[in-house]
């Protein structure tokens, strides 16, 4: 009998935009049932390939196959009609609609060839999230009030709404918790076990052994390799092949400490509280030092960097930068002051993505460049040139659009707008996500340098290995608790995941003489009422 055919075959497909050739040729051939992942540097052209195996963009060469017959997929709904469902990074939810209402839009469910809305829309999705194993998430509730783990939950929910084949998840484990990602990699098998094809993107090496069938590797728009045992390739050879050299998952060298103990911190954190999402929290942060907080997602980490930051109120405590005490709520009192914030969801909380790389890292600092209502923007270049220059952000262009950017050079900008700002304290909220092997290590050399320049650095990662590598100093949270708290070289993987994961009420520690250590909120912290001070 003849080989069953690959249930998709796309064959030598090019792509060009103006002045580049996004995909050069590429093959990649998906089996039904299976777990292909699709790998690359930032740029390798994974993103071009899967908006075209979805319909958002035509080829300009080569075939496309679908269970062994030739098609043309001329829209994302073409795409659907066949099976094929596309789960983005940046997911395309409708924030003020339910999720029951995110899960149907565009194909509502009908009876006797009527529309019918509410309650049986409301039903069919509390099926799906019971499937995909959430049963807790509210059909009825606004998409907008759900965490990124949530939402990633109900664009899976989307997908699985249609009579779907195949499903593209692009990075889809970068909001979650490792609680979260074994229930991601529970419905990936059931999904395949049923005959559906997965086509599986993350950075995440480590989870490719783990959930992967084959692999096929992209690199400057080819297919450098086609089709990789998942789990017999050893990671340095998918990594050779990826970067074109042998990079491992390396930090830079930590220096020396030869700080005086009693210099002076930059942050105290003093009983800082948020009713209902993190205990009473105590920092000390001093100039040259990154402290690291480990948890899961929902641990209150990012909460904390933003409270800090002004961007939550808090309903006690105060924050002191170089002894002076900040406004609660108000970002503007702590831009003042010297922090600088380099939030989880760079493209939609940090970047203006339509701008220029100079307006993306001069919008802190508009006032050194306006005199009189003018605003002088060969300085303002000239400025964001070189912010931008000392940290080999590349290309070396500050009129390119920031969209246009990679991930990591994304990132340095940001890291450049408060490099240029002069800030005191960087606050780092998921630094690398969405970041290829090969600028990570360059971003890790970027956040040290700083910290050995002066600069005090808070960092919140979902991945220990980046915490405990990157961090002098580590504090471990759970459940809104600080309950560890260490030097880094002291601590390994297991060891935090033993504190994060362990069973029970969370409660509160005191490491004697430890700065930062957490214990019942101070007698002199201020409770604080309202919103986010104007």
């Amino acid at each position: 009998m003849a080989p069953e055919p690959p249930l998709l075959r796309m064959s030598g497909i090019t792509k060009s935009f103006p002045g580049v050739r996004a995909l050069d040729g590429v093959d990649l051939h998906v089996q039904a049932g299976e777990t292909h992942c699709l790998l690359g540097q930032n740029g390798a052209g994974k993103s071009t390939l899967i908006k075209v195996l979805a319909g958002v963009h035509q080829p300009d060469g080569g075939t496309i196959a679908w269970r062994g017959a030739p098609v043309t997929l001329r829209s994302p709904t073409a795409a659907m009609r066949l099976g094929i469902a596309t789960i983005y990074q940046e997911l395309d939810l409708v924030e003020h609609l339910s999720v029951a209402e995110n899960v149907f839009l565009g194909h509502e469910p009908t009876a006797a060839g009527f529309l019918v809305r509410g309650r049986a829309a409301r039903a069919a999705t509390a099926v799906l999230l019971q499937r995909l194993g959430h049963p807790e998430i509210d059909p009825g509730r606004l998409v907008g009030e759900l965490s990124a783990a949530q939402r990633q939950i109900v664009s899976m929910a989307r997908a699985l709404s249609h009579d779907v084949r195949l499903i593209v998840m692009d990075e889809p484990s970068a909001a979650l918790d490792p609680d979260e990602v074994d229930n991601l990699f529970r419905i990936v098998t059931d999904l395949t076990d049923d005959g559906v094809a997965v086509v599986y993107i993350s950075h995440r090496l480590e989870e490719i052994r783990r959930i992967g069938d084959r692999v096929t590797v992209l690199k400057d728009g080819r297919a450098v390799a086609g089709g990789l045992p998942a789990r017999q390739t050893p990671t340095r050879e998918i990594v050779a092949l990826m970067t074109g050299r042998d990079v491992a998952y390396v930090f830079p060298r930590r220096p020396p400490d030869t700080r005086p103990p009693t210099r002076e911190p930059v942050l105290t954190v003093h009983g800082l509280a948020r009713a209902g999402e993190f205990a009473p929290f105590d920092l000390e942060l001093r100039p040259g030092e990154i402290v690291g907080l480990a948890g899961l997602v929902g641990s209150g980490r990012s909460e904390i960097l933003e409270t800090i930051y002004g961007a939550r109120r808090p309903t006690a405590g105060h924050v002191r930068v170089d002894g002076g005490r900040l406004r609660p709520g108000s970002v503007r009192a702590a831009v003042r002051a010297g922090l600088g914030l380099a939030p989880e969801e760079r493209k939609a909380q940090a970047l203006l993505m339509p701008e220029s790389v100079t307006r993306n890292v001069s919008v802190s600092s508009m006032s050194r460049f306006s005199y009189g209502g003018w605003l002088d923007r060969s300085r303002e270049r000239e400025a964001a040139r070189a912010a931008t220059r000392e940290l080999s952000l590349r290309p070396d262009n500050p009129s390119a659009p920031v969209r246009t950017l990679s991930g990591g050079n994304q990132q340095k900008a940001v890291l450049a707008r408060w490099l240029l700002r002069g800030c005191k304290v960087l606050l780092l909220d998921e630094p690398t996500r969405g970041v290829d092997v090969g600028a990570r290590a360059e971003l890790y050399a970027v956040v040290r340098r700083l910290a050995d320049d002066g600069l005090g650095v808070l960092l919140v990662s979902s991945e220990l290995p980046e915490v405990l590598g990157l961090a002098d100093r580590v504090l471990v949270l759970r459940e809104g608790h600080v309950v560890h708290e260490a030097p880094a070289r002291d601590l390994d993987e297991h060891r935090v995941l033993d504190l994060v994961l362990a069973s029970g009420t969370s409660g509160p520690y005191t490491t004697p003489g430890a700065p930062g250590a957490s214990g019942a909120a101070p007698d002199d912290t201020t409770p604080t009422e309202g919103g986010p001070a104007s």
